[in-house]
Formats: C-alpha cells, structure tokens, sequence
C-alpha cells in the first residue's frame, strides 16, 4: 500500500504563542478530498502553510511522501505540492503565459527553458481557468477574479500530486466558484491528485470533498467524513451561531436561524 500524499503526526501549531491545532494526527490519500473548516482566526491559513512546509510546527511532523517537508529541498517539496495563497503578489510585470509557466520551474533545470511542451501545458491550463486568449496580457491589467484563476492556472500547470488551497474562492463569482471546484473535483477523480483546502461555505464543502477538519481555535480539532461530521449541531458550535440544515436532490446547506 502507498504512502499518503502528505501526514501529520502529533502536529501543533501556535500562533503569537497560542495553541490552533494540538496534537493532529492526518493523512489524505490519492484522489482524497479535505475541506479546513473554522471561525475567521482559528489557524486555518496558518495550518495549510505549515502543512506546505512554509512554516515551522511548535511540535510534530509533516511528511510528504513518506518525508519531512522540512528536510526537503525546495525543488523536491513543488514536485509533491502545490500550494495557493490567500493573496498573491506582482512585484515585476509579466504576462499571463509567462507567469502560468513558472508553475513549470520545479520540473526544469538549472539552465533550463520551458519547451513547447511546458507551454502546451500552461495554456490548456488557462483554457481550462477561462482565459484563453489572454496569453499576451499583462498581470497588472487583470480583475482580482482573473488574478485568482491565473494563480490556479499556474498551480495546475505545476501538476503536483498534492494541492493546498487557501481560500480559492476568494475573488471568484458563482459560476466560476463552481467551475474551479469542479476543475479540482475531477483533478482528485481523474487524476488521483489529493486535496486540502480552506473553505468558507460548509455546503461547497460537503458537496465537493470526502472530509472536513473542524478547527476550533483553542487547539481542539475534529474530524470526519463530511455526512458525519457537516451537520447543524456541530458547525453550530464551530461558528458560535445556530443553523439550520436543509437537503435537496443529495446536497446538503445550511442556513443562519
């Protein structure tokens, strides 16, 4: 049997010196979807970049591929991962092509160039995002919904085994919501690519992951497949409001009382 794609064992996570996550034992498989559930503050943001290797743990480990994530070389962590911020960042002009293709760099040498083949890859990931056409844009001149499906053109053209999104939503209108949620879906289904990711609508979550991980902020979490653990009861108390619970046609929401 396969390594999971990425583990935690006894991971503990501080913030400023408070405890977000205590003792958190996790592994997610190929093809394994993870919804990150909690209040604004609860760590969540802080979890994913630790799991990414981007921050060191108060205690435990992260292993991806069976490795300390931070015992690895850069190179060798962006071929097991690929990680999304909550923001991203154009210091220097480039245009669209150009910054999908540095999702590419992991998988080139020193000196190398991006071949045709990088290319081809960097712009069926743009078609797939809805910005064919736009190759020759410049950054600067995007929507910050345009900003965000780049930035996932760019992780798909990284074609990592593991993707870490925080908040890949943010930014994005209905359709394209569901479509980025469905591009992933079919990464996980088609692919075997395992998912983590941070999500603010627990119905989008039950609806598109196999598992939630309830943070609670005071170290605590909980976690499930979501028809277990995505209910009124519990997400009542992990958002400190009450809600109520309606299904239709399979999916599930919930609604403030």
């Amino acid at each position: 049997m396969s390594s999971p794609l990425i583990e935690t064992r006894q991971l503990v996570v501080e913030v400023g010196g408070r405890c977000v996550v205590n003792h958190l034992d996790l592994a997610v498989a190929a093809g394994e979807r993870v919804a990150i559930l909690g209040r604004n503050g609860a760590g969540k943001s802080t979890l994913l970049s630790t799991l990414a290797g981007l921050r060191k743990p108060a205690a435990g480990a992260v292993l991806l591929d069976g490795e300390d994530c931070l015992l690895m070389p850069p190179r060798q962590a962006a071929l097991c991962r690929a990680w999304l911020g909550q923001f991203q960042t154009d210091p220097f002009g480039s245009t669209v092509l150009e910054t999908a293709l540095t999702g590419r760099h992991p998988h080139l040498g020193r000196w190398d160039w991006e071949s045709t083949r990088d290319a081809e890859l960097a712009r069926n990931a743009l078609q797939a995002v809805g910005l064919a056409g736009m190759e020759k844009r410049q950054i600067h001149t995007l929507s910050g919904g345009e900003r965000q499906r780049l930035a996932i053109a760019t992780l798909l053209t990284q074609a990592a085994p593991l993707y870490l999104l925080d908040e890949p939503l943010s930014h994005l209108d209905l359709n394209h919501q569901m479509a980025v949620l469905e591009l992933f879906a079919s990464a996980a289904r088609d692919c075997g690519a395992g998912l983590i990711m941070v999500l603010h609508d627990p119905a989008l979550a039950h609806r598109f992951c196999d598992r939630a991980l309830l943070l609670y902020g005071d170290g605590r979490t909980e976690s499930g497949a979501v028809d277990a653990i995505l209910t009124a009861k519990t997400l009542s108390e992990l958002y400190g409001y009450g809600l109520r619970q309606l299904e239709d046609a399979g999916h599930r929401c919930f609604i403030p009382e």
